[in-house]
């Protein structure tokens, strides 16, 4: 449930935008009908966005035929929420109730309704045309469909030598503690069956600590890596799936590879429990399992 703080707010006046066409993981909120059941799963599409309303016509122009689109407002100084409801008439706007990209991302997760749960990012680095591959990993059997820039066919135009050694080595140390074979730990590009939103136990109603940032732990960058470390866990099926990260289309990017880097550090120190894994657990392959 979303806070007060973090109610939807309707929208007014629109435009229409044509959109290519749509395609399509199992959840825990809704009783969606497993694949191939004949009823097509709903799809809710994740938005985190700060002062983005440059680049939000190039993201929703890409956008392909969805069921939700929900924009989580960090508290935008420009005309964010409102180039977002005149682009698109339907979009849900919600509020997030702290800082910091993970918030975000809680708070659009508890206002979602759609079987699926796909999150992008506003800035147009994530290719909202690769949605349908995410979406139909999940038909296809998995449950959680992670985009993976360094698997075959995947590619970044925007990463970093630096950060890419670090993804690198960050990818390599997980896959040593977890039993996974992640070919790209930190990447925010992924999509769920909403029945297993439970799995990463988000917060998003708790109001913001009187520290430093106003944040709890898993309100920053770091909520790609608790993702992916809390679906490993819990064991679900991860599939990778290959994505091209571009390069951010206005605006300055708000990573910082050595501070964020140590934040992942941290989040895999706070979530590694050694423990006895499945035997027939991990196995990663282009489009296929992963963890």
């Amino acid at each position: 449930m979303l806070s007060d703080e973090t109610a939807d707010e309707t929208g007014a006046e629109r435009s229409t935008v044509h959109r290519p066409i749509a395609h399509r993981l199992p959840t825990h909120r809704s009783a969606a009908a497993p694949p191939g059941a004949g009823t097509e799963p709903t799809v809710s599409v994740i938005v985190p966005a700060l002062n983005e309303a440059r680049n939000l016509p190039h993201v929703f122009a890409r956008l392909p035929e969805v069921d939700e689109i929900v924009l989580v407002d960090g508290g935008s100084t420009d005309d964010t929420v409102a180039v977002a409801r005149r682009l698109r008439p339907d979009i849900r706007v919600v509020r997030q109730n702290r800082r910091g990209k993970g918030n975000a991302l809680a708070c659009g997760f508890a206002a979602a309704t759609g079987d699926i749960i796909v999150m992008i990012d506003a800035d147009g680095s994530t290719d909202p045309l690769e949605i349908p591959s995410f979406v139909q990993t999940l038909r296809a059997g998995a449950d959680f469909a992670k985009g993976s820039r360094f698997g075959p066919r995947g590619g970044s135009a925007d990463i970093t030598r630096l950060r890419r050694a670090g993804n690198k080595c960050l990818s390599v140390l997980v896959n040593a503690l977890f039993g996974t074979r992640y070919s790209d730990l930190c990447y925010g590009y992924n999509a769920f069956w909403a029945r297993h939103l439970h799995v990463f136990a988000l917060d998003s109603t708790s109001p913001a600590p009187d520290n430093a940032d106003g944040r709890l732990w898993g309100d920053g960058f770091e909520i790609e890596t608790l993702l992916n470390l809390r679906a490993a866990r819990a064991d679900l099926d991860i599939v990778e799936v290959p994505s091209f990260e571009h390069s951010r289309i206005h605006g300055v990017s708000n990573l910082n590879a050595f501070t964020d880097g140590m934040r992942v550090l941290r989040t895999i120190a706070r979530e590694w429990r050694p423990r006895q894994r499945n035997a027939a657990k991990t196995e990663v392959r282009d489009g296929a399992r992963v963890g």
